[in-house]
């Protein structure tokens, strides 16, 4: 039987991506399908960075098109492509910044600026060029988590270069000032710092910038909802109701001001006991999930109370980096890539495809 475009096609349709559960072709992964004789070659374009299961997509896409009668030999090549995704209305995109993912809590003490440089490092693993914006003013975490000393540099005398540890990108107030001085700011100059961070800072070419909110529902939270280009948010929670009450305000927050939900992370899920294995939910059991499934959104994950967590975040090599192979490290690169998933299938931004109009005397 002869091999044809179409026939490939067609057992690439009944192949599901098994990250995103579509099929390669309705998901518009599938491309430049080539036949030489009985030869087929085809490239599957992810929209997600996905550098640890690319291997595994390879070989489901191979093994799918080696079941055609008759085929020859098969070349299948895996690649990811980031695209820039729509913000709020009225809002442009940041240069060189494709997708904004803001990481927020109702309060604090969750785990937040945690879970926002793991999921920063997670998405550069997976082969994402990645910033991190840690835009609590206050209360600046992220330069000792990243492990970062120093003062960002000017070049032009106007905008700053980002700070660089572990591949990404970063910025924080935390940079300008000394570690024991603290801000005592009123709520005008807090939001101002913030757009300046997030707009003086020469940022190179993003497909994520990760932004770790301060907790709350207050100025920053309001700022970056009217005049930064969102993509989504994550919400972090611990499973107790107490955490979980403010969780669902910081949520309810973004749906006002139409900022999709890309999920919620459930941090402090469980512990177990170094010593003995015990496993204890001592905050509480299933409350991330059962808020997931009261506002129909995505549970991204959940991760254990676990020391090795907190040593390795204050040590400046947080889990992703320390432990690239552990289980919680796999925890945080399976939230990044579903978050990433989520962000690949929402709405394109298209506002760079339309000419400006100018209307002139002449």
């Amino acid at each position: 039987m002869a091999i044809s475009e179409l026939l490939v096609q067609s057992t690439l349709k009944l192949c599901t991506d098994p990250n995103t559960g579509k099929d390669f072709v309705s998901g518009k992964s599938a491309r430049n399908i080539k036949v030489d004789g009985n030869d087929v070659s085809v490239d599957i374009v992810l929209g997600y960075p996905a550098k640890s299961v690319m291997t595994d997509i390879q070989n489901l896409v191979a093994q799918a098109l080696l079941g055609i009668d008759g085929i020859g030999r098969v070349t299948v090549n895996v690649s990811s492509k980031i695209v820039a995704h729509k913000a709020q209305q009225g809002v442009s995109l940041l240069p060189n910044v494709k997708n904004i993912i803001a990481v927020a809590s109702g309060k604090g003490g969750v785990g937040k600026s945690t879970t926002s440089v793991n999921l920063a490092l997670a998405l550069a693993a997976e082969g994402a060029s990645v910033g991190l914006l840690d835009a609590d003013i206050y209360g600046p975490s992220q330069p000792q988590m990243l492990g970062i000393s120093g003062r960002p540099e000017s070049l032009d005398g106007k905008s700053m270069e980002p700070m660089e540890a572990h591949g990404i990108q970063a910025m924080s107030i935390g940079f300008l000032i000394d570690t024991d001085t603290p801000m005592v700011w009123r709520g005008p100059m807090v939001t101002g710092a913030l757009e300046q961070l997030l707009r003086d800072t020469k940022w190179r070419d993003l497909d994520y910038l990760v932004i770790d909110l301060p907790p709350g529902t207050g100025d920053i939270q309001l700022t970056l909802s009217q005049k930064i280009p969102v993509t989504g948010a994550i919400i972090v929670t611990t499973p107790q109701d107490i955490a979980l009450l403010d969780a669902r305000k910081g949520l309810k927050m973004f749906e006002k001001v139409s900022i999709p939900i890309l999920g919620i992370v459930e941090n402090m899920s469980t512990h177990i006991c170094s010593k003995c294995g015990h496993e204890e939910h001592i905050f509480g059991a299933g409350g991330g999930e059962l808020m997931a499934k009261d506002y129909n959104v995505d549970l991204l994950g959940a991760l254990p109370l676990d020391i090795d967590i907190r040593m390795q975040a204050d040590s400046g090599k947080p889990t992703v980096i320390a432990n690239p192979d552990s289980k919680v490290a796999n925890i945080y690169k399976e939230i990044a890539r579903k978050a990433a998933i989520k962000i690949a299938n929402s709405s394109l931004d298209h506002s760079s495809k339309f000419p400006n109009i100018v209307i002139q005397n002449t």
